[in-house]
């Protein structure tokens, strides 16, 4: 299923080769000013350009179709269309018998019987976070004092400390490689009300985590301290109240308790794996032939994928919490805006 959230209902569509990709957004107020250049300080962020991203460029223009009107949401589902225009797809043809390692070839076309449309990795290609982009700048608007700030931490083996000496020729020696690199981000936001979540099964970690693990590559998060936390003893690890606002002297738990917001910021970090697609020769099983041979991958890929996602992460958190920000206002009658 592509669809997300209870009241904050978002589903996207398309796929990375088609016409286009969209998202349909259900559960957007009404009266929210909204028009096209809303969306672009975030859309150029996910752009590729940088070294260490794809040469794929994409216009990236939001068409809105339904549920604005005189720039202005209409309390109908907001239907926003980017097109597809830069597409090279010859190189994918061999991958549904040669599928490539890392990626969802073999499981997809064994899922859907073939059927999948393979180019550019269909509708499991990072070219559908773009929707997701498009969904947070309408989340934010909702949750309009929120400050959220995201920020690469690791980009393979090396530290942010360093990124301004080093990162450029660490890129540069990886491509020459025919190689990729992962990392991590970290997102930290605040201003979030008190007593966002509905435990057990909708508290804040499992509805944030639900829309993250969304986002292609992720593939850890933590929250607060994380596993690093696990080391603290308990009196090192409680985060004490030092004001009546709730405000804590640490915060070891990211600014959740119990599974809902406690007023301190949210903190978390993801883990983003290295880019499937490389140019390095690899090994692996052709399954029309029947034996190991080796797959030389060609096309358009990052070096490090991780370039682009941090503004992902922001907004797909953002939806997240515009979901459970909009079930505390309805079924919450004793809080206040």
């Amino acid at each position: 299923m592509n669809s997300f959230g209870s009241l904050f209902r978002v589903h996207i569509y398309g796929e990375s080769h088609g016409s286009g990709i969209g998202v349909l957004i259900d559960g957007v107020p009404s009266g929210i000013k909204l028009e096209t250049n809303d969306f672009i300080p975030d859309l150029s962020k996910r752009k590729s350009g940088k070294i260490g991203t794809t040469p794929r460029k994409e216009d990236d223009i939001p068409q809105i179709i339904s549920g604005v009107f005189n720039n202005l949401t209409t309390g109908a589902p907001v239907n926003i269309f980017f097109e597809n225009k830069n597409t090279d797809s010859k190189v994918y043809a061999d991958f549904k018998s040669h599928p490539r390692p890392g990626h969802a070839d073999f499981a997809a076309t064994c899922k859907y019987s073939g059927f999948n449309d393979i180019r550019g990795g269909g509708p499991f290609s990072g070219r559908l976070t773009l929707a997701l982009v498009a969904a947070g700048v309408i989340a934010k608007k909702i949750l309009k004092d929120a400050i959220f700030f995201s920020e690469i931490e690791t980009i393979g083996l090396l530290s942010k400390d360093f990124f301004n000496e080093k990162l450029e020729s660490y890129l540069t020696e990886i491509k020459e490689e025919g190689d990729s690199l992962g990392g991590t981000i970290s997102l930290n936001i605040k201003n979030i009300p008190i007593g966002l979540g509905e435990p057990f099964f909708h508290s804040v970690e499992s509805v944030i985590s639900s829309m993250v693990f969304s986002i292609p590559g992720v593939k850890g998060i933590e929250f607060g301290a994380g596993f690093k936390g696990t080391e603290l003893l308990g009196s090192e690890f409680n985060d004490c109240f030092i004001d009546n606002k709730g405000k804590t002297a640490s915060n070891n738990n990211g600014g959740i308790n119990g599974g809902i917001t406690n007023g301190n910021d949210i903190s978390l970090k993801v883990a983003i794996k290295p880019t499937s697609s490389i140019f390095k020769i690899q090994d692996t099983f052709n399954f029309k032939d029947g034996s190991i041979q080796p797959l030389k991958i060609n096309g358009r890929h990052d070096v490090a994928f991780i370039l682009r996602v941090p503004i992902v992460l922001e907004n797909a958190v953002a939806i997240a919490l515009t979901d459970l920000y909009l079930q505390n206002r309805k079924y919450n009658i004793s809080w206040e805006d």
